[in-house]
């Protein structure tokens, strides 16, 4: 494991990225995040959930950034004849735009977007599930445990948080795959960083407890990444 977490600035958080390199930079993701089966890692407790209620499953994807995982998730339930509604957001308008127009190009009428801060404005109360990919490693400790709160609050039945795992195969695994799957300067750049200033299992399995998360199971899932799931009692 890479001993300790480094946390720098991303070239996708800066708030005046040029659009075209934005949506270049996400559809590179896209394709890293098929390659990884991020949607995958999320689907299976979403499945049992989802199963377990008479009506559709109501989820919220925060920091969705392109909408891949709502979208390819979406397309799992429907093949697994599971009723699922899900809502993704992000702060960047861009990355809303992106997701819609992935949204509508999939023919989902059951996945909508939506602009948000959600480190700065409460998180919506109206769903069952509250989950994230790839976002707690841009976040500092205390912002981290203070988001997993908020979801746990928020959220009516579970939280499910997928991330990168800090280590020296997880950094060497991003940067030949950012830089064999995407020609985006962006990815290539971000990608080594985002597994530097990721959470190693045990780190988020303490800051789980920290925000009140009891009882939260981890999981480990190739390429070098970890599940957080966490029921309401």
């Amino acid at each position: 494991m890479i001993q300790n977490r480094r946390l720098q600035p991303e070239l996708m958080d800066q708030p005046d990225l040029d659009p075209a390199l934005h949506v270049q930079a996400l559809r590179g993701l896209q394709r890293i995040n098929v390659i990884s089966r991020s949607a995958a890692i999320l689907w299976p407790p979403l499945a049992a959930l989802a199963k377990e209620t008479t009506r559709p499953l109501r989820v919220l994807d925060i920091a969705c950034g392109g909408g891949d995982n709502a979208v390819a998730v979406a397309r799992l339930a429907t093949r697994a004849g599971v009723s699922i509604t899900i809502d993704g957001c992000d702060i960047s308008p861009c990355a809303v735009e992106e997701a819609q127009r992935r949204s509508t190009a999939a023919q989902l009428s059951n996945v909508q977007f939506f602009a948000r801060d959600v480190l700065a404005q409460p998180l919506p109360d109206r769903y069952d599930v509250i989950m994230t990919s790839l976002f707690l490693h841009h976040l500092p400790e205390q912002q981290a445990v203070d988001l997993l709160a908020s979801m746990a609050k928020a959220a009516h039945r579970a939280v499910l948080v997928c991330d990168l795992q800090r280590s020296w195969l997880g950094y060497g695994l991003a940067w030949v795959g950012c830089h064999m799957l995407t020609t985006s300067p962006i990815v290539h750049v971000d990608g080594p960083r985002s597994v530097e200033a990721a959470f190693a299992a045990d780190e988020i399995s303490k800051l789980a407890m920290r925000s009140g998360l009891d009882g939260a199971i981890i999981t480990h899932h190739w390429p070098q990444r970890w599940l957080l799931a966490w029921r309401k009692s």
